[in-house]
């Protein structure tokens, strides 16, 4: 499982020209669920991503949770996250999960993410073309690979 994690003042979705939904500050989570992802892969990412302290304390400094600050969440599924690019100008997703896995998982990444930040997280739509619409604060982005862990 791979995630791109941007530190946002808001974002917002818009599928059709409708907007689906919408945040003020705190984390846009671009997702990418890879075939052999699980259940682990979910609890230690979303664990990581609440303590993760990339929010400005009173002295500007990076000490602060998305909890800390009662921030929101919003998550997008994002297969092409596990693109490879090695052969050839045509990225391959052959890494990334089959729809039925996928789908399966990102629901649960985010009930998890629910269980950990009731009433704070929102999504995209799965499957579906969509505008994403945000303002980076920082910038901070930080990308998060669970087989990976650095």
């Amino acid at each position: 499982m791979r995630a791109v994690i941007q530190r946002v003042s808001q974002a917002s979705v818009n599928i059709h020209n409708n907007t689906h939904t919408s945040i003020k500050q705190g984390l846009v989570i671009f997702l990418g669920i890879e075939s052999n992802d699980n259940i682990d892969d979910i609890v230690w990412l979303t664990g990581k991503i609440q303590r993760l302290r990339i929010f400005n304390d009173a002295q500007l400094q990076m000490n602060l949770s998305i909890s800390d600050i009662n921030g929101e969440i919003l998550i997008i599924s994002q297969f092409t996250l596990f693109a490879s690019t090695k052969k050839g100008n045509r990225p391959s997703y052959i890494r990334a999960a089959r729809p039925e896995t996928a789908i399966t998982l990102y629901r649960q990444f985010i009930q998890h993410m629910q269980t950990l930040l009731p009433g704070k997280v929102q999504t995209g739509k799965f499957g579906e073309h969509m505008q994403i619409s945000m303002a980076n604060d920082g910038p901070v982005t930080i990308i998060i690979d669970t087989k990976n862990k650095e």
